[in-house]
């Protein structure tokens, strides 16, 4: 396949939040006040820079992430939309996905992002109880949450939500009880995170001095496995680690990553992975809101980083990446994306310890991680590569 015609999905960052969660590593910050025609001009300068070295490729999905991207300007989304229209081959069935929080002025544009061109929203819900939301350091209530919901499924063809389970004093029956409304509420796609102790946030602090206590390791897996099961019940099924969806639900633009395909990344600190002169490269862009602006400014883009992945590290995070999807990795793909087959990838004593253990197998062409080996999948990986 040429350079051309290689697909590819487009993944816009939006930087700003209302306010900043205890538990976020993320790439966010919070502004007084969103310079939000600066940001609209740069995103839109920044996208024409990418697409004009990338070519006329066909473009998958477009992801707007953040930060609060819902706090963007209905017009700053219509806009990059038409943009990308004329600058890359569209299909009739493009997926745009835009993360919203469930706050009554987020809330509140969810129309008008959907008249914008957004057809598919991730609301970050976090959790339906009171105490929780409010350790969790968010800006929206349970009633908001469940009102986002409804009126996301009434806007829009495809809503899915996230869940943050082992939390706090969290007890396995009163998480089923929580997963089962609201699965109740938007039975088509769930992004389920298990909350972490990330360093440089404000849980590590409250975590060090014994402010935060997280579930055992064996309440955590109850918990995991209760959402496998609460989620089929529903109709959904685990596609990758931390996500369930209904048939034909799953997040296209998500499965490019997974998938190890082509994306893009604009806006501060987006990283992306591209093929480039039949080089795999990746990118990262400045992830200062600021600085990475009068970087466009200056020079049509805000790039601080462009690498040529080696064979090594392509293998690593193709495996990586498609071993958290039950499909897991084909050889066909992996020969093709890597230049190596798959049983040179992987150290043959190694693979059979592990499949032996119930963690992987290797059928029809497939290396799939099982459920448990992909709960030990960070520790297992560098077992497998050889």
């Amino acid at each position: 396949m040429t350079q051309t015609l290689q697909p590819l999905a487009l993944y816009i960052h939006w930087p700003f939040c209302l306010s900043r969660c205890p538990y976020c590593d993320f790439n966010a910050h919070v502004r007084e006040v969103i310079p939000q025609q600066r940001f609209r001009h740069a995103l839109r300068r920044e996208l024409a820079w990418e697409a004009a070295r990338l070519g006329r490729r066909p473009l998958r999905s477009i992801f707007f992430g953040g930060g609060t991207p819902s706090l963007m300007q209905p017009e700053t989304v219509a806009l990059l939309l038409e943009d990308a229209r004329a600058l890359f081959e569209i299909p009739n069935d493009l997926e745009v996905t835009l993360e919203a929080n469930p706050t009554s002025i987020e809330t509140s544009r969810l129309a008008a992002l959907r008249d914008a061109g957004v057809n598919r929203v991730s609301i970050g819900i976090q959790s339906l109880e009171p105490e929780p939301l409010a350790r969790l350091g968010r800006q929206h209530s349970a009633a908001q949450a469940i009102a986002a919901l409804e009126i996301a499924r009434e806007l829009f063809p495809r809503v899915s939500f996230d869940l943050i389970y082992a939390r706090p004093g969290q007890s396995l029956a009163a998480w089923r009880s929580e997963l089962r409304r609201a699965l109740d509420l938007v039975a088509d796609h769930l992004s389920l995170y298990q909350l972490t102790i990330e360093p440089g946030t404000k849980f590590e602090a409250l975590h060090r001095t014994g402010g935060i206590v997280l579930p055992d390791e064996d309440l955590a897996a109850a918990l995991y496995d209760a959402t496998a099961e609460e989620a089929a019940r529903f109709g959904l099924l685990p596609y990758e680690i931390s996500n369930y969806a209904k048939p034909g639900a799953e997040s296209r633009h998500n499965l490019q990553y997974w998938r190890y395909g082509d994306y893009a990344g604009i806006g501060p600190g987006a990283h992306g992975r591209l093929t480039l002169d039949g080089r795999l490269v990746a990118t990262r862009r400045h992830r200062a809101p600021e600085p990475w602006a009068d970087r466009v400014e200056r020079t049509g883009h805000g790039m601080t980083e462009e690498i040529a992945l080696a064979t090594e590290e392509v293998v690593r995070e193709m495996l990586l990446m498609g071993l958290r999807l039950t499909e897991g990795v084909a050889e066909e793909r992996f020969l093709a994306r890597s230049g190596r087959t798959l049983a040179s990838a992987i150290d043959a004593d190694a693979f059979r310890h592990a499949a032996a253990a119930g963690y992987v197998t290797w059928h029809d062409g497939r290396l799939t991680a099982t459920p448990e080996g992909r709960r030990r999948l960070d520790a297992l990986l560098p077992y497998l590569v050889n």
